[in-house]
């Protein structure tokens, strides 16, 4: 089944104008968000990420091209009508301490309450809906000031929900969280997205996670602009060195990680039959000076893991076993 397209944009222009002065950031822009997608935007510090989820959210406005949503041009949007189509959950911290998680999310139907902001049956079920679709219906009644980082961020994500819009731009939500946090923040995303169908896009710097979870990345830089397509495709088609143009760091097309590249003063080759043993076992060498060949050579050092505990270094001729890491390691660096 064809996905609807939420939002669209050909040949977009962003960046900034002060007095007849433009400042551009990115043009040449060509992309689509669709219904029930999770969209990771990816880039280093610098290249406009935040400027361009501005733009997409009518904070700022573009300085060319169209952007439209739902087949409409978005500047052909009122106030109200962008308040029912985009829901926006920035990284900064909210001041609202004083208010309960309820009366927070409840601020989100603002939209669809009119003036005077009064709670009909049908926004009270709504907002109890978001705040189980989050899994925070049993802080209804605590003050946010009482929420951990990653609590207050479903409560902000609900408030986004209830707003019942096509699209919800997210900038950088997981950047203050703990490692649990930023998982369950992400596996949040994706689901709502598929369950709700919505077009989901979100900066952040978590690529950990977003290869593992997005269904669609873009990638933007200041040499390449802003690539697109299905994460795997993106990764395979080696697009991912595109992000981080810098000598020494590398990017681990198996692992889904970006490491610092080697520069060893001394080789050593590597022999193990267990994949992740051999991984550790390169890791603790390389950050050691360390440069891992894994075709053995009589010249050089020879190590073989068998296990964690069981790691044979061949060095002058001579054979050594040892029992563990900080035991090789002391060996080879004395």
């Amino acid at each position: 089944m064809k996905k609807k397209v939420v939002i669209s944009a050909n040949d977009l222009r962003i960046g900034y104008r002060t007095g007849k002065q433009e400042k551009i950031v990115h043009e040449h822009l060509n992309f689509q968000l669709l219904a029930g997608e999770l969209t990771c935007l990816l880039g280093a510090n610098g290249t406009g990420k935040s400027t361009l989820l501005r733009t997409l959210s009518a904070s700022q406005p573009s300085l060319g091209g169209e952007l439209q949503i739902a087949g409409k041009n978005l500047n052909e949007y009122s106030e109200k009508e962008r308040s029912r189509t985009i829901g926006v959950v920035l990284t900064d911290k909210t001041f609202t301490g004083g208010l309960t998680v309820y009366e927070l999310i409840g601020l989100g139907r603002q939209p669809h309450t009119g003036f005077f902001g009064r709670l009909n049956k049908e926004d009270k079920r709504v907002i109890e809906e978001a705040m189980e679709n989050v899994g925070i219906a049993n802080k209804a009644r605590s003050y946010t000031a009482e929420l951990s980082d990653g609590e207050r961020q479903k409560a902000m994500i609900a408030k986004a929900l209830v707003q019942e819009c096509p699209l919800i731009l997210l900038d950088e939500p997981t950047a203050f969280l703990d490692v649990v946090s930023r998982i369950e923040i992400m596996h949040l995303l994706h689901r709502l997205a598929t369950e709700q169908q919505k077009a989901i896009l979100l900066s952040t710097h978590d690529i950990e996670q977003a290869l593992v979870l997005s269904d669609k990345l873009w990638l933007l830089s200041k040499e390449h602009g802003l690539q697109c397509g299905i994460t795997e495709d993106i990764i395979l088609n080696h697009q991912m060195e595109n992000l981080f143009p810098h000598r020494d760091i590398r990017f681990d097309y198996e692992h889904g990680v970006y490491y610092p590249t080697v520069h060893g003063e001394k080789e050593i080759s590597v022999e193990s039959q267990d994949k992740t043993l051999l991984h550790w076992t390169m890791n603790a060498l390389n950050r050691n000076g360390f440069e891992c060949k894994q075709i053995k050579n009589e010249k050089v050092l020879h190590l073989i893991a068998t296990s964690p505990h069981e790691l044979h270094l061949t060095m002058n001729g001579k054979e050594t076993c040892h029992d563990s890491f900080e035991n090789l390691l002391q060996e080879l660096i004395k």
